[in-house]
């Protein structure tokens, strides 16, 4: 149970879902902040960027937006959860991109502290290909997944018991996108 009443089934709401309804006020804001980052036009397909978002989190430890993110990512990516779980354990040895396993250090980075980040590795990245907007808006989606996993687990919320809930959410957002979350 949340350490407050979010006034919701998190059974129905878990993790994220019921703090954004509690407070539509700072929700609406949020989740078009991650429908910009995580599905906005960019040159990072949809599911390499859920991945940047999943990775952040396992680092993190947020079970709910891990398991989330795990599974949108995976249903954006050919290689599905094979692929996540791999990335995962061991960005180095994943069978990825060399500029998305750069970005991954500076999001690996950037979940320690933004100071973590370096010139050598931005220099990698954009030596692998990677622009300053992916540069940028891995900054960002790390950034924002830190908050978001502090939210989440600040507030003692739960993960869904029920792991096909993460394949079920998954559909909605590949399908409609986050700003219908709740």
């Amino acid at each position: 149970m949340a350490h407050i009443d979010l006034g919701v089934d998190e059974t129905e709401l878990p993790g994220i879902r019921g703090p954004l309804r509690f407070r539509p006020e700072t929700g609406g804001p949020l989740l078009e902040l991650v429908e910009v980052l995580l599905r906005g036009p960019h040159p990072l397909s949809p599911g390499e960027r859920e991945l940047i978002a999943a990775y952040v989190s396992g680092r993190n430890e947020c079970t709910y937006c891990c398991s989330a993110h795990s599974a949108y990512a995976a249903a954006q990516l050919d290689e599905g959860m094979t692929l996540v779980d791999q990335v995962r354990a061991d960005p180095d040895s994943a069978p990825i991109s060399a500029k998305l396993r750069a970005l991954l250090r500076i999001a690996g980075a950037v979940q320690v502290s933004g100071r973590e980040v370096t010139s050598e590795m931005v220099a990698a990245a954009r030596a692998e290909g990677a622009t300053d907007l992916e540069i940028h808006d891995t900054v960002l989606i790390a950034a924002a997944f830190c908050m978001f996993n502090r939210y989440v687990d600040g507030l003692g919320t739960q993960p869904a018991a029920d792991p096909l809930w993460y394949a079920q959410a998954s559909d909605r957002i590949v399908n409609i996108g986050y700003r219908q979350v709740v």
